[in-house]
């Protein structure tokens, strides 16, 4: 008899730990996020991406990389949404891409102004940038002159207007500055070939 009050003890204690593991486990089912809420709730918009980014860290190396990182800032001003605040910032941000000479034409407030006035523009007409792809490294041309050294390339932007998209050609000019980045002097519409 003693045995089976010990055997009932352990059946009893054995299925008390397994009842409790059963309702952790549904618990812990019942509360945890999927995989997609987690990323969706994590995943930064690409304004927030440009808005974390730090230049003074993470500058980039090349002229393709600064006309990419500023196609991406121009994009996200004609096609992302933004608050006025983060809009303000980004336009910030992006004048560190900018030659100090080209930088100097502009106060900030100004370029800003300039700016929401382009955007308010583009979207009365119904216009945005879908995207945009940047020439190969083997099609940017470099040159010397007046002690700098010198960078050319096309950038290409598909230009939403209503439901039609417009390819657009731009070509970059830019300039290496004393600490070795390149920052963009200027910039024009390609004409049609």
């Amino acid at each position: 008899m003693v045995q089976s009050r010990g055997t009932n003890v352990k059946k009893l204690i054995i299925l008390g730990v397994l009842s409790a593991l059963i309702i952790a486990l549904f618990a812990f089912l019942a509360n945890r996020r999927s995989p997609a809420s987690l990323n969706e709730t994590s995943k930064l918009s690409p304004v927030q991406q440009l808005l974390a980014r730090n230049l003074n860290t993470s500058y980039p190396p090349t002229p393709k990389e600064v006309v990419k990182l500023y196609s991406e800032y121009t994009r996200c001003f004609y096609s992302e949404t933004y608050t006025d605040e983060e809009l303000e910032a980004l336009a910030v941000k992006s004048r560190e891409l900018l030659d100090d000479e080209l930088v100097a034409q502009q106060t900030d407030a100004q370029f800003i102004l300039a700016l929401k006035e382009d955007i308010a523009k583009y979207k009365s007409e119904g216009r945005s940038i879908s995207s945009y792809s940047i020439a190969s490294a083997a099609d940017v041309e470099y040159d010397s002159f007046d002690g700098y050294e010198w960078a050319r390339l096309s950038c290409y932007y598909s230009m939403k207007i209503g439901k039609n998209i417009v390819p657009v050609r731009e070509i970059y000019l830019l300039r290496k500055d004393f600490d070795g980045h390149w920052k963009i002097v200027g910039w024009e519409m390609a004409e049609e070939e």
